[in-house]
């Protein structure tokens, strides 16, 4: 193994960074497996973003970059517990308040805008027993646990959610303003129903059409209409009918890393049991997340529908939370980022034929490191963004800083 970024290189990337950028850009854990391939080099910056004082953030299951280089987060404030908001329940005279569910932050990690939560989405509910016991009473429509975050080209916000009865996807405008909804939650009928969905896990907009990765209760890709969110398609994997049946029960967190499936299988006729995101990427083509599986299946949209290109297997070998979780694009098309969720990496391939380049990150809690890495994104400079959940909790930039040679 040999570090991608050498001190000598570094050193002239923080030159044309500037000096206040120089000092906090720090190495990262990387390697560059195919020599013939010149592959990005990253630094992370360790200052960034800059939160208001007073907030903490909570998991964040979603991420993207807009088309004006602005990053958004999804944030979990339910993720936090009494003492990381003390100042909230008033238990602390210092620090922490919990932040709102949607972040935008621009390119120095400024705050830009934040909202969420129920008062935001349409229905209400209450909570009728206590503990276990516990049972969601109305018609609440924002996500208990939410996940998935998409910005439009009219910087529209999508959400998904995958807590309790949360078969819903979310639209709202830049400043939080409720659009319209696909599905309902605490509704869900199977990996066929033209109507519902079962906890969805990611969303991509492109104008003619919504894609919605249906994902942690179901185990299919499902289109719908751009304007009317009509119903048009619905796959599995290789674009076949979905197939392997749908989670028994609502999804937690224990099963994201449980060997209850049998470990992963890159060779299954049927999605796993997290279909984990979804993405278009160049040339007509759609990524799809099969996490619990370990890999990627490439898909093209056709006039037809879609047709299978290809699987993309990453480290198929890997157990526990397993690899593919997220994907993302360079600027040219180049270069596919594919985020590693257990091995705590980010692998770079070549688009063209998919063949790995190298890769950088480790787990670990250190800036340039990961623990439970989520979401991957890139901006229009070739900087790599990353969110963990779990007890990660953070959102990291990564400076693009030039080419290996």
């Amino acid at each position: 193994m040999r570090k991608l970024v050498s001190t000598a290189a570094l050193g002239t990337a923080l030159v044309m960074s500037g000096p206040a950028l120089a000092d906090t850009l720090l190495e990262v854990e990387a390697e560059h497996v195919n020599g013939n391939v010149p592959m990005p080099m990253f630094a992370v910056d360790a200052s960034w973003p800059e939160l208001p004082d007073n907030l903490i953030l909570g998991q964040a299951p979603g991420l993207a970059v807009d088309k004006n280089d602005n990053i958004w987060v999804l944030n979990r404030p339910n993720s936090l517990d009494f003492s990381e908001t003390g100042a909230d329940n008033g238990q602390s005279i210092a620090c922490c308040n919990a932040p709102p569910h949607v972040l935008q932050f621009d390119q120095e990690g400024n705050l830009l805008r934040s909202w969420g939560g129920t008062d935001l989405a349409p229905g209400e509910s209450t909570m009728e027993g206590e503990g276990r016991d516990a049972v969601e009473v109305g018609d609440e429509q924002w996500p208990a646990n939410v996940h998935g975050l998409y910005v439009d080209d009219d910087l529209n916000v999508w959400i998904g959610g995958n807590g309790g009865g949360d078969h819903v996807v979310l639209n709202f405008t830049t400043d939080g303003e409720f659009i319209r909804q696909i599905g309902t939650r605490q509704q869900t009928d199977g990996n066929l129903s033209q109507e519902y969905l079962g906890n969805p896990a990611d969303i991509h907009y492109d104008g003619e059409s919504v894609l919605v990765a249906d994902g942690y209760i179901n185990k299919r890709i499902i289109e719908f209409g751009a304007d009317d969110l009509a119903f048009e398609h619905l796959w599995g994997a290789y674009g076949t009918q979905p197939g392997g049946g749908t989670r028994d029960g609502e999804f937690d967190q224990s099963q994201a890393s449980s060997t209850g499936d049998g470990g992963a299988n890159p060779e299954s006729d049927s999605f796993g049991d997290i279909v984990h995101c979804v993405t278009r990427g160049p040339d007509s083509t759609i990524y799809v997340c099969d996490r619990r599986n370990n890999r990627v299946q490439v898909f093209r949209e056709t006039a037809d529908g879609v047709e299978f290109v290809e699987d993309i297997v990453i480290a198929e070998e890997t157990g526990g939370t397993r690899t593919a979780s997220d994907v993302a694009f360079s600027p040219d098309g180049k270069y596919v980022y594919i985020a590693d969720m257990m091995n705590g990496r980010v692998w770079i391939l070549l688009r063209e034929g998919h063949e790995i380049v190298g890769w950088f990150g480790r787990n670990g809690r250190y800036p340039g490191q990961f623990i439970w890495l989520h979401s991957v994104d890139v901006d229009s400079m070739g900087n790599v963004y990353t969110t963990e959940v779990s007890t990660g909790r953070r959102v990291q930039r990564f400076v693009m800083t030039g080419m290996s040679e």
